[in-house]
């Protein structure tokens, strides 16, 4: 019986030493962590072991096994590298020692994280400071591959690390060895950092024959007989970078072979450009960081001074009722003129009856305000006599100050420029990319990045510039936020016609003013401009949904602006509408600032067609008569 508890002691010895075995491997492959766990795991299964067979032995009668000392000398070992491999993490864990205000990059919940600047005012920005250094923890988180020093210097911390763990098995009285162990020790540590000298010269003699080799093709590229300006300068260092990184990564030599089988493929150029702004170590990523930090820091000057509240002013409070934004995007609500909070969304706004359009000669339900208002047939058929009035009213009403009209055309040239060096740069680095298909879809691609950190305090700056017209269209949306249709100019005909038997819910046209709801969660221009696309083409399928037309055949999908059954004068009535129930003022400086960085192609097509003519139902609606209703 005690040969069988002998031999039952095998096994468990085997496991417990491929255990320590699997830790030390950790441990030299340089993952002190995990061979800590590993560790700790062998010391745990050896002491279960002995547990059982100290019961086992005691229930029998019998001795302890032979192999118990065997297990105890690992497990005493196991220990020992253990408190080296912690001693390791708590010295490693001591190194980064980041500022306070390193920390904040945690995100938010749902509340809005309010930053104090250096006057003690509040502002809802990050500082560019802190934006800078969110920005870069991208870049230095990548993975950087070891020089020969550091390499050096990592061999030489385990010799050392197995050196104490020797040291300290010995007796006291083994001076002899203690000594021949640290000479040892000395002497392997001097010939790794020795080698890894020579071999770090050797390299760095080798990096610099080939940066001044790619540097020489790199002025023969730029011409460098003639005298560069400095941008033209930066672009040659940057374009000698990315041959460099060129030289060190494949990737870029396939997808130049790629763009060369299939040069008309767009989807390509899309995977490309997305490909090569997600690396941080690329130049031109680099370049969109410093970028983005530049405008940051030119934008949060002329933000934070117009946001600053007035003395002795309280914040406003939010309307309970309100649509909720996302956090990153509720701060284009920031600086919104004071709105009544009694004005209901049209999402959370009690429901009504149905509004029903009446005869012709039926008193209006609003009484003198249908009389205030406009005749339609006059209000929309002249668009320029109407645009001519609401330029010169707009004048009217005031001048804006000259200090953030002149900030707002600093910023916005300073955007323009830096999206045209990052699509030089990019074109220069591609040339596949060098037709205007392709060109276009590349600046598209780089916009979305681009602008996603910037919009909300770039908004926030048209916000201070047009705020005069967003309070006249704030006043509009509270004043006419319960009026009918017909009162806006709708005709009839393009109402739901029994709309209790049809089982509508809501107004009329509710979806469009949804649709265009959902134009400020977006933070690109061009996916805002596809948002106000997609709330015309509602309106249009509302129209004919409300009075088909026998005529009409079917389609599969949403019928572009130009070939719907409505015109221009029934559609801008509708919108202006739709403008009223969405509750949003900010959609005057979202369209300043649309018309400001689309693209000169989308201007003239159905894109820019919907652009002007939102535009033109927000100068309708903020020349809407205000005396009927306030009577």
């Amino acid at each position: 019986m005690a040969a069988a508890a002998g031999d039952g002691t095998v096994k468990p010895l085997q496991s417990a030493m491929k255990l320590a075995n699997g830790a030390i491997e950790l441990d030299t492959g340089n993952r002190p962590r995990e061979a800590y766990t590993e560790y700790l795991r062998s010391i745990h299964y050896i002491s279960q072991v002995l547990l059982e067979e100290v019961e086992t032995t005691k229930e029998a009668g019998e001795t302890v096994p032979p192999d118990t000392s065997k297990m105890l000398k690992l497990a005493q070992q196991c220990l020992e590298r253990a408190q080296s491999t912690a001693a390791k993490l708590g010295k490693t864990r001591l190194k980064p020692t980041m500022p306070a205000a390193a920390a904040i990059p945690q995100p938010a919940g749902r509340h809005r994280r309010v930053y104090s600047d250096e006057g003690g005012k509040l502002s809802p920005f990050l500082p560019p400071e802190i934006f800078q250094k969110l920005q870069g923890a991208e870049s230095q988180s990548c993975k950087k591959e070891l020089t020969p020093l550091e390499e050096a210097s990592l061999q030489n911390q385990k010799l050392k690390a197995a050196y104490e763990a020797r040291m300290a098995r010995l007796d006291p009285s083994q001076a002899m060895q203690k000594t021949s162990l640290t000479l040892s020790l000395q002497r392997q540590m001097m010939e790794n950092l020795v080698i890894a000298k020579a071999r770090e010269e050797t390299l760095q003699r080798k990096m610099e024959e080939r940066r001044l080799r790619l540097q020489e093709a790199a002025n023969r590229r730029f011409c460098s007989q003639v005298a560069l300006t400095p941008e033209e300068r930066e672009q040659r260092a940057l374009y000698a970078a990315i041959l460099e990184y060129e030289q060190d990564h494949d990737w870029p030599k396939h997808w130049k072979a790629k763009l060369k089988r299939n040069p008309g493929d767009l989807s390509l150029v899309t995977s490309l450009v997305s490909h090569l702004l997600s690396l941080p170590d690329h130049p031109i990523a680099q370049l969109l960081r410093r970028l983005q930090c530049s405008v940051y820091s030119a934008l949060y000057p002329a933000v934070s001074t117009a946001a600053a509240p007035a003395p002795g002013c309280c914040p406003p409070t939010p309307n309970p009722g309100s649509r909720r934004l996302r956090p990153s995007q509720s701060l284009h609500c920031m600086l919104s003129p004071p709105e009544p909070s009694a004005a209901p969304r049209p999402q959370d706004s009690p429901p009504t009856p149905p509004l029903q359009p009446g005869p012709v000669g039926s008193p209006s339900p609003l009484g003198d305000t249908a009389s205030g208002l406009p005749d339609k047939d006059s209000s929309f058929e002249d668009l320029e006599q109407f645009l001519g009035t609401s330029e010169r009213q707009g004048r009217g009403r005031g001048v804006q100050p000259e200090p953030q009209l002149q900030q707002l055309k600093t910023a916005v040239e300073e955007i323009h420029n830096a999206v045209d060096r990052l699509l030089s740069l990019t074109l220069l680095a591609f040339e596949g990319l060098n037709t205007a298909a392709s060109k276009d879809r590349c600046l598209a691609c780089i916009e979305e990045p681009f602008f996603s950190p910037l919009w909300p305090l770039l908004l926030a700056l048209y916000r201070s510039v047009h705020r005069a017209r967003e309070a006249a269209l704030s006043r509009s949306m509270e004043l006419y936020r319960n009026a009918p249709p017909t009162a806006i100019g709708i005709p009839t005909k393009l109402l739901p016609q029994n709309p209790e038997a049809k089982g509508a819910t809501g107004y009329p046209y509710c979806a469009a003013a949804q649709e265009l709801g959902l134009l400020v969660l977006e933070s690109c221009p061009q996916k805002k401009l596809e948002c106000i696309v997609r709330t015309l083409r509602i309106i249009c399928v509302c129209a004919e949904d409300y009075c088909p037309t026998p005529e009409a055949t079917p389609q599969a999908g949403p019928p572009p602006i130009a070939a719907a059954a409505i015109g221009a004068d029934d559609l801008l009535p509708i919108l202006s509408f739709v403008v009223l129930r969405s509750g949003l003022p900010q959609l005057v400086s979202e369209c300043a600032a649309l018309e400001e960085f689309i693209h000169e192609g989308y201007l003239i097509g159905e894109e820019g067609y919907c652009l002007t003519s939102l535009q033109s139902a927000l100068s309708y609606v903020e020349l809407l008569p205000q005396g009927g209703l306030a009577k």
